[in-house]
């Protein structure tokens, strides 16, 4: 490995051990443990995001407001997120990946500190907004790395842990916040001091860590809000995304109204179930997501949109019958579909990308992913203001289905597209 300091632009790109094409330029952390940082860091991240959804119902009964309000504040977070996205998604590319990390982070503790000093609405999306910009900010640019120090012997390892990775630390996340908030002391700030301390760490993790990206220049003009695909690229990104949109719109409603619906439709008002019923849906994601990892991205595709298209209305059934047993199975059975549709979308981007597309192209699928995840929920909580929580949940979970039956539909298109390339090509080959 080269020892040459990261600001050298001249130095040239040593070649990694396992041949990446970014070479690592500095001292530090060993890839194996890089690696392992730098997924931990990702879980860290967006065990943070998820952290105030058991406390939307403390916080509604302490300052009193709607669920539109409720939605509101979920949504401002997803705003400043995909402003960063836009902004910064292509950075790390052309400066290093760790300059991004490390402000992501400080910025991160900024917003944790906001929260732990909120007393108000108008804090909290204070708090909630500077999140997502630093959330944001830190997401792509960890896929990347994790691409940049993915091991040789493993190929799908950074697939693996960029589709894992969200579902296990929302889950992580909402769990732990609801159990300390139904059984530790300030339950809307102590959540938040522990998060402070673990970005700490992650900071010195991040000075730690060997620089993965070669510098180029066009930094600032990289800047400029834009979302760009190689045209190489945009048939199988445009094949992606109604399944990622059918599995983070229904993440979105679970993070900004399952504890309200766990409350108000079953009568369960522990904070701790608040956190289950996130738990619930992304659980069984994240274990998916390693379970499958040797599987053909078509067929966990398929498998996917079909699991959510099934626990979906298995859950849909379960609110109407009343039945919080069947409630939860369909949950469960969402959960399996949301992570193998995560494992295969981000999966299927990391091997399509070259070294230099991979911060714009995670950007670009993290921006629908995150639209998906925020306008649905921002409808779903006028609605559930405005006709009742009910109703609301029931037209969101059929919107659900029918997205997930439009991703069976697309993939099942994109299959017979590439059989029909493969016959195309196989005479040739058999005269060659």
């Amino acid at each position: 490995m080269s020892d040459a300091p990261v600001h050298d632009k001249k130095a040239p790109s040593a070649s990694a051990p396992d041949g990446s094409s970014g070479g690592v330029v500095r001292r530090g952390l060993s890839r194996p443990v890089a690696f392992a940082s730098i997924a931990a860091v990702f879980v860290l991240f967006m065990a943070a995001s998820s952290a105030p959804s058991p406390l939307y119902v403390i916080y509604q009964h302490e300052w009193s407001f709607s669920a539109t309000t409720l939605t509101t504040v979920f949504a401002v977070y997803v705003v400043g997120m995909i402003a960063a996205l836009l902004v910064l998604g292509a950075l790390s590319d052309h400066i290093g990946r760790r300059p991004v990390l490390a402000s992501a982070i400080a910025l991160e503790a900024v917003a944790m500190a906001l929260f732990i000093v909120a007393n108000d609405v108008s804090i909290l999306m204070l708090a909630r907004f500077v999140q997502g910009i630093a959330t944001g900010a830190a997401m792509t640019t960890l896929g990347a790395t994790l691409v940049d120090l993915n091991p040789p012997h493993a190929p799908h390892r950074a697939g693996v842990v960029t589709g894992a990775a969200p579902a296990f630390g929302l889950g992580l996340g909402a769990l732990g916040c609801g159990v300390l908030a139904q059984y530790g002391p300030q339950p809307t700030r102590l959540v938040y001091a522990l998060l402070l301390a673990g970005l700490v760490l992650a900071a010195l993790l991040v000075a730690l860590l060997p620089e993965t990206a070669q510098r180029r220049p066009g930094a600032v003009r990289s800047l400029r809000p834009r979302l760009g695909v190689a045209p190489r690229l945009r048939t199988d990104l445009i094949a992606l995304v109604p399944i990622l949109v059918a599995s983070w719109a229904l993440g979105g409603l679970y993070l900004s109204l399952g504890p309200s619906v766990a409350a108000h439709l079953f009568g369960l008002s522990s904070h701790v179930i608040g956190g289950l019923v996130v738990t619930l849906l992304c659980g069984p994601a994240s274990i998916t997501a390693f379970a499958l990892r040797g599987w053909p991205t078509q067929r966990t595709l398929a498998l996917s949109a079909t699991l959510l298209l099934l626990g979906t209305a298995v859950g849909l059934t379960g609110m109407q019958a009343n039945s919080l047993t069947m409630a939860a199975l369909g949950t469960a059975i969402a959960g399996v579909g949301f992570g193998g549709s995560a494992l295969a979308s981000f999966g299927t981007l990391a091997r399509i990308a070259g070294p230099a597309e991979r911060g714009e192209l995670f950007a670009v699928a993290f921006v629908i992913s995150y639209l998906a995840f925020s306008i649905p929920a921002v409808v779903a909580g006028f609605a559930a203001t405005n006709v009742g929580l009910h109703e609301t949940s029931v037209v969101y979970s059929g919107a659900v289905i029918a997205f997930s039956a439009l991703a069976l539909v697309a993939q099942r298109l994109r299959t017979g597209r590439a059989r029909n390339a493969c016959r195309c090509v196989q005479p040739a080959g058999a005269q060659s």
